[in-house]
């Protein structure tokens, strides 16, 4: 029966033409999808206790307004679509989903795309699966976001000096934007501050397989950590 559910989409959604011609083959398993869904786990929860992390939570994204969640910190490509109206729908999600830039140029989003549409079809079935009826999403999963590395409670207590955040984030910047622009580069302005250090320390294990972030993060200690995650969180 979930599976069923995706057909719906099909009378829910607003569409032009050219995609309802298409969307019988291509609206997909709600099972499958949540399978795609951990390309995405990194930055976004969904399901029961979903909270906002490196980008905002996405029960109910169907038919929400682009930047419209309430307590998160869209970048101003983002802000702009909300004051053009845009809305979450299975055109413009799937838009979304294969390109964002080509949809919101300058988005923060460091995801490049997903070029297969039957797999854009199965995501999209369970995300609508999840603004349909998140109360039948069992607590345990699909939650998203199950930390790469367990960390002792006191280092997840460490509270970030900022200023000495700013004085070690300019080996950083010399690939990130402060501004939070990503040119292939991911932004890491403001992350909140738990999935910074979690990232940090995945690096410097070598659970994150990116040889330069390995070696960054291995020249920090838990001090120096707290600190470039505090200053980042707290860029304007």
């Amino acid at each position: 029966m979930r599976r069923l559910l995706a057909l719906v989409i099909v009378a829910l959604a607003p569409m032009g033409p050219a995609l309802a011609d298409e969307t019988a083959e291509l609206i997909g398993d709600v099972e499958r999808g949540e399978r795609l869904f951990q390309q995405c786990r990194s930055c976004h929860q969904i399901g029961a206790g979903a909270d906002n992390r490196i980008g905002p939570h996405l029960n109910g994204i169907f038919g929400r307004t682009a930047g419209a969640l309430d307590g998160f910190r869209y970048s101003r490509s983002m802000e702009r679509a909300f004051g053009d109206g845009l809305i979450w729908d299975l055109r413009t999600l799937d838009a979304y989903i294969e390109n964002p830039r080509a949809l919101i140029s300058g988005t923060r989003m460091s995801y490049r795309g997903m070029a297969d549409p039957q797999d854009r079809m199965d995501l999209l079935a369970f995300l609508r699966d999840n603004t349909a009826s998140p109360q039948d999403i069992p607590e345990s999963a699909p939650t998203a976001v199950r930390r790469e590395v367990d960390l002792p409670p006191e280092i997840l207590a460490i509270v970030g000096d900022v200023a000495y955040g700013e004085y070690l984030a300019s080996e950083c910047l010399t690939c990130h934007r402060r501004d939070g622009g990503d040119e292939g580069i991911p932004s890491i302005t403001h992350w909140p501050e738990e999935d910074f250090v979690i990232a940090m320390h995945a690096y410097k294990r070598k659970l994150r397989p990116h040889p330069v972030m390995q070696m960054m993060a291995g020249r920090l200690n838990d001090e120096e950590i707290a600190a470039l995650a505090a200053y980042f969180a707290a860029l304007d």
